[in-house]
């Protein structure tokens, strides 16, 4: 259990990047779930004990870390938003290469981890391929590999999915999902299909504070009824938008189909009831 109090972070301008934020983190997969500039990385470097914050506390299964990043990193794997591979180097020379920079040991010898790394995150078939000539998800599972050595408890992985294609997002998925079984896992993303699938408990970040924490079930259930879906034209969504909230617009089949939320139930004309979805209630929660 990962326990944030009143967490505090201001860079140097000001600007407040975390304003005050408490949050339980419990174990499994939770989701962190906010538009790009919540706080949503800056929170995510402060529990990897990468940036202390200007105040607040942080406990990790009840021991206070706020201050003492050394307890955290042997329980802490770690994969960043935006993660350097030297390109020119093989997958399995760079995952030694990051594992001898961690310390990490084995039993049978650093390079029979990095075989069996290799080997969990579905990768020994490219490893004496260059970095370089590996797709995104390729990229993002040598991350996730070189983060998951010395089985860490705690799990932190930044926007993981941003950019893979359907495929590779979806074997992603699977992987994180198994990886959440036997410890805590932090899926950063601001991406709601993420959540959806993933996580059965998230928080909603925005401008550096908690809107709140729930779960996919019960934000739907939230605004259950208060979901109408109708079809308009161009020209007409602007003036839509002003008098009603758009939670989506969508083109389908080159018309716009748009879903508003209407907490006292009247629907513009032509508007009909529809089953509300993450997407609904996570723009519910953003205004």
């Amino acid at each position: 259990m990962i326990e944030i109090r009143g967490l505090v972070k201001v860079h140097p301008g000001p600007v407040t990047a975390l304003a005050g934020l408490s949050l339980d983190i419990p174990k499994g997969m939770f989701g962190l779930l906010g538009p790009n500039g919540a706080g949503k990385t800056t929170l995510m470097r402060i529990l990897a004990g990468l940036l202390e914050p200007t105040s607040g506390t942080i406990h990790l299964d009840g021991v206070e870390v706020t201050h003492r990043p050394e307890l955290v990193w042997p329980r802490l794997g770690y994969l960043p938003q935006y993660f350097g591979f030297h390109p020119n180097l093989s997958g399995r020379a760079m995952l030694r290469h990051i594992l001898e920079l961690k310390g990490v040991t084995h039993p049978a010898g650093i390079d029979t981890l990095c075989s069996e790394l290799l080997e969990r995150v579905n990768l020994s078939h490219a490893a004496d391929r260059v970095v370089k000539g590996y797709s995104g998800g390729m990229r993002q599972r040598l991350g996730i590999a070189q983060a998951i050595a010395g089985d860490p408890g705690l799990l932190i992985v930044d926007e993981p999915t941003v950019g893979l294609d359907p495929e590779e997002r979806h074997r992603l998925y699977r992987l994180l999902s198994e990886l959440a079984e036997s410890r805590t896992v932090i899926l950063s993303t601001h991406l709601v299909e993420d959540v959806a699938i993933l996580c059965p408990r998230f928080a909603v970040i925005r401008d550096g504070r908690l809107v709140t924490t729930t779960t996919p079930a019960a934000a739907r259930a939230a605004i259950e009824g208060l979901i109408f879906e109708g079809e308009v034209g161009r020209a007409d969504l602007a003036r839509l938008a002003k008098q009603h909230h758009v939670t989506q617009a969508l083109l389908v089949e080159g018309r716009n189909r748009v879903r508003v939320h209407a907490p006292d139930r009247v629907a513009p004309p032509g508007f009909v009831p529809t089953p509300p979805t993450l997407e609904d209630a996570y723009f519910v929660m953003q205004r």
